[in-house]
C-alpha cells in the first residue's frame, strides 16, 4: 500500500482530532497515566525561528471543564515526511520544569496536504477548570510561539465572565487593529465569533483593492473561491495577519459560520438537494449550467476548509457525498453553570428566501408577501429540534444563543399587510419560525434568554418580542429577552455603501432614514442602532447581570495601538428583561 494512500486511510479514520499519545505529565495533571518520568524537550533543544515553521502560529478554541482543541499547521515548505509534531502545556511562558503540565506527540503519517498540514489536539480530560494555561508546539527542532489558552469554569462553579464577540472581518476591505486591540485584553475570558470569519471574494483583473497591501490572488483566477484550493487560500492569507495572530494566541475562541465562508447569501436548494448560491459564478456563469453537483462540490470544499483552519470541537467526514453529513458546525459550550452558548448554523440548512433569488432586491427590501412562511427555515427540523431542547434543559443561569442574522423585526411597518423588511436574509424571512422560537420561551417562562448577532455590519440592542409591532414597549410577557448585534470588524457598513454608491444629494435622505432615531420610530423594540462604525464589542456575565459594551476602531489604520472608542452600554438584570442604557455616545 502506497504511503499516501495509508496517510489517507489514517486520517479518513481520525474522529474527533488529530491522533496523538502522551509523552509526559506532571504529577498533578488529571490525566489517570503517570509520565512523570518521561523525557521532557526543553529550551536549550529549541532553534527559535518560529515563522519557518509555523507561518500561521497557533490558537486554541471551544473549551470545556477539563480540557479544549489547540491547533497549528506547519508549513509545507518546512514538512519532513518523517518528523513527528510535539506539543507542550504548561502554567506559566517561561515553560519552565516547575510549571510544566503536559508533553503528547503527533505521529509524522498524521500531519499531510490531505489535512493541508493542520493539525487539532483535543486535549480534553488534561486540564482543569477555571485555568490559564500556556502551550507550544515543537517540529524539527524548531519552536512555535507560545500561545495562551482557557479552560471553562466547572459546571458547578459561576464566575463572571467576559466574552469578546466578533463578526464580519473582510481581509480586502480594511486592517484588523481591532484584533490587536483584542490580544491586549487580558480581561476577556473567551472570544465568541458569530460567522464571516473569511470572505469569499478575492482581487480581480477587474478590481482595485481598497488597500494597496490587502490583496487575494486565488488559484482558480476567479473573483470567488470556485474549490477547496481558493477557500485554502484565503484562510492562508487570514492567518498570516500579525494581528488575526496576536488575537488567536492570546485567547481561547469559540466560532461558527455564516455565508462568506461558502457563498454570499447561501442557503440549502431542498429542490435540487444542493447549494443555493445566488449569485455565485457555478449558478449564474452558463459555463457551469447551474449544475447541482458542482455546488454541492462547493459547499463540501468550504467544510472542509473551515474545519481544517479552525479550532473547533466538530468533525469532517471526508466520505460523506452530502454537506449535511459531512460536517457539523452548531453545538453547545457550557462556561461553568453560568453560560449555556448554544452556537448555530443558519446557512447550511436553511431554506431559500422567501421572495425568490432572481434579484438582490428579492432578499434586502422585499416587496413579496411572504407567502411561504410556513415552510421557511433557518433551521433545519434537526437542527431547530437541538437549539429548542437545548434551551428548554438548559439548567444554567444565562441561555445564550449565537446567532447570525438579525432575529428582531427590522423595516417599515405601517400594519401586518403594509410592511417593508429590511432583510429577507434575516429572521423577518423566516417569522414562523421565529415565532415558534418567542412561543417556546414564553411557555417555558425561560428566564435571561440572550440573542449575539452579526451579519448587518451594525450595532444594536434590542428586545425580543412574543409578538412584534408598532405598539410600545413595555415590562412584562410580551418581552422575552434582549439582542445584541455587534459591528463588524472590518465588512462594508451602511454609511460607506451610500457614500461610495449614491450621489451628494441622496445622501443625506439615506442617512436619516437609516439613523437611530428613525429606526428606533419605527421598531420600538431596539433600543440602540448605528451603522456607521467599525470593531467588536463585549459582554460580561454574572450572577445579578449581564452588560454589553460595544468599540469602535479605526479600520483604515494598520496599527496595534488605534484608538479604542466605547459607543454604547447596556445593562440587562437577572429580574427583568427591559434594558438599562448605561452609556451611549451618539447613533448615526
Amino acid at each position: 500500500m502506497s504511503t499516501n494512500r495509508r496517510q489517507f486511510l489514517r486520517y479518513m479514520l481520525a474522529s474527533l482530532s488529530t491522533p496523538y499519545l502522551l509523552t509526559a505529565c506532571d504529577s498533578d495533571s488529571p490525566e489517570q497515566q503517570n509520565k512523570t518520568n518521561q523525557f521532557i524537550i526543553t529550551n536549550q533543544m529549541l532553534r527559535m525561528d518560529s515563522s519557518r515553521v509555523f507561518s500561521l502560529s497557533v490558537a486554541s478554541g471551544d473549551p470545556s471543564s477539563n480540557g479544549l482543541v489547540l491547533w497549528t499547521r506547519i508549513d509545507p515548505s518546512a514538512y519532513r515526511p518523517q518528523e513527528d509534531l510535539h506539543f507542550q502545556i504548561a502554567r506559566t511562558p517561561g515553560f519552565k520544569t516547575d510549571s510544566f503540565v503536559a508533553q503528547g506527540r503527533v505521529n509524522a503519517a498524521d500531519i499531510s496536504e490531505l489535512n493541508d498540514y493542520t493539525v487539532h489536539i483535543n486535549l480534553d480530560g488534561l486540564l482543569r477548570p477555571n485555568r490559564h494555561y500556556y502551550y507550544r508546539f515543537v517540529y524539527d527542532n524548531t519552536v512555535s510561539r507560545v500561545g495562551r489558552c482557557r479552560t471553562a469554569p466547572a459546571e458547578d462553579a459561576s464566575p463572571d465572565l467576559k466574552l469578546a464577540v466578533l463578526t464580519c472581518q473582510d481581509y480586502l476591505n480594511g486592517y484588523y487593529g481591532a484584533l490587536a486591540r483584542l490580544a491586549q485584553d487580558d480581561s476577556i475570558d473567551f472570544v465568541v465569533h458569530l460567522g464571516d470569519y473569511i470572505y469569499e471574494t478575492a482581487n480581480t483583473a477587474a478590481s482595485v483593492p481598497l488597500f494597496a497591501d490587502r490583496s487575494i490572488e486565488l488559484p482558480s483566477a476567479y473573483g470567488v473561491a470556485m474549490g477547496l484550493e481558493d477557500y485554502r487560500t484565503i484562510y492562508r492569507k487570514v492567518r498570516r495577519d500579525p494581528f488575526m495572530q496576536q488575537a488567536m494566541e492570546q485567547h481561547t475562541w469559540i466560532i461558527t459560520t455564516d455565508d462568506h465562508e461558502t457563498a454570499d447569501d447561501c442557503y440549502w436548494d431542498y429542490e435540487r438537494d444542493t447549494l443555493g448560491a445566488p449569485g455565485h459564478p457555478l449558478t449564474e456563469d452558463p459555463v457551469f449550467g447551474n449544475d447541482p453537483n458542482l455546488l454541492m462540490r462547493l459547499k463540501l470544499d468550504s467544510q472542509q476548509a473551515w474545519s481544517e483552519y479552525i479550532p473547533a470541537r466538530v468533525t469532517f467526514d471526508h466520505s460523506a457525498a452530502h454537506p449535511h453529513d459531512a460536517l457539523t458546525v452548531y453545538r453547545r459550550i457550557k462556561l461553568g453553570g453560568l453560560i449555556d452558548l448554544i452556537m448555530t448554523d443558519t446557512r447550511t440548512y436553511r431554506t431559500a428566501h422567501p421572495c425568490g433569488e432572481k434579484y438582490l432586491l428579492n432578499r434586502y427590501l422585499p416587496l413579496c408577501k411572504l407567502n411561504q412562511q410556513d415552510q421557511q427555515s433557518m433551521y433545519g427540523e434537526t437542527q431547530r429540534d437541538w437549539v429548542f431542547n437545548g434551551i428548554t434543559q438548559s439548567t444554567a443561569q444565562w441561555k445564550v444563543l449565537g446567532n447570525q442574522t438579525y432575529m428582531g423585526r427590522l423595516g417599515l411597518y405601517l400594519n401586518e399587510n403594509k410592511k417593508l423588511l429590511m432583510s429577507a436574509d434575516a429572521w423577518d424571512g423566516y417569522e414562523v419560525e421565529r415565532e415558534r422560537l418567542m412561543a417556546l420561551l414564553q411557555d417555558n417562562k425561560t428566564e435571561n434568554f440572550v440573542v449575539l448577532t452579526g451579519d448587518l455590519h451594525s450595532c444594536i440592542a434590542s428586545h425580543l418580542r412574543y409578538r412584534f409591532g408598532n405598539a410600545p414597549l413595555i415590562s412584562g410577557e410580551n418581552v422575552l429577552g434582549v439582542e445584541f448585534m455587534t459591528p463588524s470588524v472590518t465588512s462594508a457598513n451602511f454609511a460607506s455603501q451610500i457614500l461610495k454608491n449614491n450621489p451628494t444629494e441622496s445622501r443625506e435622505k439615506l442617512f436619516d432614514a437609516l439613523a437611530g432615531s428613525t429606526v428606533r420610530l419605527k421598531n420600538p423594540h431596539i433600543d440602540y442602532f448605528n451603522s456607521n462604525f467599525y470593531g467588536y464589542s463585549t459582554i460580561k456575565f454574572t450572577p445579578n447581570f449581564c452588560e454589553w459594551r460595544a468599540y469602535e476602531i479605526d479600520k483604515n489604520t494598520n496599527s496595534d495601538s488605534v484608538a479604542l472608542v466605547e459607543r454604547a452600554a447596556f445593562r440587562k438584570h437577572v429580574e427583568r428583561n427591559k434594558l438599562t442604557r448605561l452609556h451611549v455616545k451618539e447613533e448615526v
